[in-house]
């Protein structure tokens, strides 16, 4: 299997874990109906890769492969028909928030480092793939957004160390595919045990307590 397509499948995947989580999110915080759920869902999916390929420069993906918008919307939809199921258990939730972050953030610095873009400037993109999304859903539904959140446990940091990953691996000259498996699999484990754990980022000296 080639590097392009092991991140073409990863893409595809985050892009479903972030519909469904954007869709119940959505219907767990705010009056929505269909339309609503499908189109904070899409946001959610779709919202990080595109702010992602305008700052590189680049035609956003979502708008040459009829794929990305289609898998957008049939996790909206999953989302939608399930939501009696799903929004009873807030695991799940947090689950595929985790899992979408995860694809994400190696899938942006991937691509970044893909057109010659520096590690550090791969690690931006990247959490601004993994992060974007969410951001934008967040603000329409008039929410603080998770990323800035200081009880979040742990959004930003999970989401560097992923992209991170990718960006030294790429240094010290190992494949971009698999070792993207690697970084997403390293953002989800640290997200996954800051939220079993309660981790949090240091907070300001004297910051009231939450």
């Amino acid at each position: 299997m080639s590097t392009q397509t092991v991140l073409l499948i990863l893409d595809l995947v985050g892009i479903f874990a972030f519909a469904v989580d954007g869709a119940l999110t959505a219907i767990r915080t705010a009056r929505v109906d269909i339309v609503g759920v499908l189109v904070l869902g899409v946001v959610t999916a779709i919202g990080g890769g595109i702010l992602r390929d305008l700052l590189l420069g680049v035609t956003p993906a979502t708008f040459q492969d009829w794929r990305y918008v289609t898998v957008a919307l049939l996790g909206g939809t999953v989302a939608f028909f399930l939501s009696t199921r799903l929004t009873r258990l807030s695991k799940p939730i947090l689950l595929f928030d985790a899992a979408g972050l995860s694809l994400f953030v190696v899938i942006g610095a991937a691509k970044a480092i893909e057109l010659g873009f520096g590690p550090l400037q791969a690690v931006l993109l990247g959490a601004i793939t993994g992060v974007g999304g969410g951001t934008i859903r967040d603000v329409l539904l008039n929410r603080v957004p998770t990323v800035l959140s200081a009880n979040s446990h742990l959004y930003a940091i999970p989401a560097m160390s992923g992209a991170g990953t990718v960006s030294v691996a790429h240094l010290l000259g190992f494949d971009a595919g698999w070792v993207a498996v690697v970084g997403a699999l390293l953002c989800f484990t640290i997200r996954v045990l800051a939220l079993r754990y309660r981790w949090n980022a240091p907070r300001p000296p004297g910051a009231p307590p939450l």
